[in-house]
């Protein structure tokens, strides 16, 4: 690494974590804000508020650092440029590429850190706030966790209804099982007022068996009733997970689960396919400010960098949220709709940076 390239990387680097620094303080303050009065209420302790906000952190940095990114690159190539480095360098021979390499590779490096962090930290941080939220603060049971009322689950020749699951006792309450044959025919009902899972296999208790498959209804009742379902505990945790808050494995897993069960999995994989395309959005900033900051010469500051990121970085998230939202919808194929923004931007880029005076 040339001497050149580490005095632009480290003014990049001091001035990307002032700027990540600023906006998850801003953040922080709008949301503590928010929401303070609504926490008090629980007459909570303050540690358990001040708990819940550090277990947000990793949110907050993955929401923000694609504006962190972009505003550090126009205000570190902004005043370089001021300060006549930049015509300096060029006057040296160092082309516009060899200057602009290590705001890239570093924005590279957020971007792969974001996608680690999403897959790895996120989800963990996200189900520990909620803990502290639901268990510490508001004093409710650790149920709340796990989604509790109306579950379906699908089978092949089976269609199960719950109404209620307690994890604390990992029981399913109010069951309603329906058996088809091959024609989806119905070929009996199964109520129980309560299953148990004893860890290989669910158990019904006192079960009401009818019949449906004869010229008339056959009843029966049983103390208990061993069932053959494809349904365990870990997947009654996944389906609570909002899926914004999972990671890309997880996520894909849940959607082929849904798609084995004959549901429609189009909203969740636009929502899979932005766990990868959204970090990049860190490189993208970097690659459309570059040209964007170099273009202002001189003129490039302070303002102009905060004005110009602001309004660059909504546009992107304003854009990619209509787009993800097409792909949720069906309007737009789920692939094409989470990486229609970045290829959108990226050539804005490339045309900036094609119309760049040399």
């Amino acid at each position: 690494m040339t001497i050149l390239t580490r005095y632009i990387a480290g003014a990049y680097l001091k001035i990307l974590g002032l700027c990540l620094a600023s906006f998850v303080a801003i953040y922080l303050v709008i949301d503590f804000l928010e929401k303070i009065g609504r926490l008090l209420r629980f007459q909570p302790r303050w540690i358990d508020i001040i708990q819940y906000f550090i277990c947000k952190l990793p949110e907050i940095i993955t929401q923000v650092i694609p504006l962190a990114v972009l505003m550090s690159t126009l205000l570190t190539l902004g005043m370089l440029s001021r300060n006549s480095e930049i015509v300096a360098m060029r006057g040296c021979g160092v082309g516009l590429g060899r200057i602009s390499a290590p705001l890239i590779v570093i924005a590279a490096a957020v971007s792969l850190i974001t996608i680690f962090s999403n897959e790895f930290v996120l989800p963990s941080s996200y189900r520990q706030m909620r803990y502290v939220d639901q268990v510490l603060i508001r004093k409710q049971g650790t149920n709340t966790f796990f989604r509790q009322n109306n579950i379906w689950h699908k089978d092949e020749s089976a269609i199960m209804m719950a109404r209620v699951f307690d994890p604390a006792q990992q029981t399913l309450r109010g069951i309603t099982l329906w058996r088809f044959s091959d024609g989806m025919r119905p070929v009996s009902r199964i109520d129980a007022a309560e299953g148990t899972w004893d860890g290989a296999r669910w158990t019904f208790k006192t079960v009401t068996v009818r019949g449906l498959a004869g010229p008339s209804v056959e009843t029966r009742t049983l103390a208990s009733l061993p069932a053959e379902l494809n349904l365990k505990i870990e997947d009654l945790k996944v389906v609570d997970k909002y899926a914004d808050n999972m990671g890309f494995f997880k996520l894909r897993d849940y959607v082929r689960k849904l798609k084995t069960g004959g549901y429609d999995t189009t909203r969740y994989e636009a929502q899979m396919h932005s766990k990868i395309s959204l970090p990049f959005a860190s490189l993208i900033m970097a690659f459309l400010g570059i040209p964007f900051a170099l273009r202002g010469g001189r003129s490039s500051g302070v303002a102009l960098g905060i004005t110009a990121s602001i309004g660059i970085g909504f546009a992107y998230f304003i854009t990619n949220s209509i787009l993800i939202s097409f792909g949720q919808t069906g309007i737009l194929p789920p692939l094409i709709s989470a990486w229609a923004a970045n290829v959108l931007f990226a050539l804005s880029g490339i045309w900036l940076a094609m119309t760049l005076d040399r």
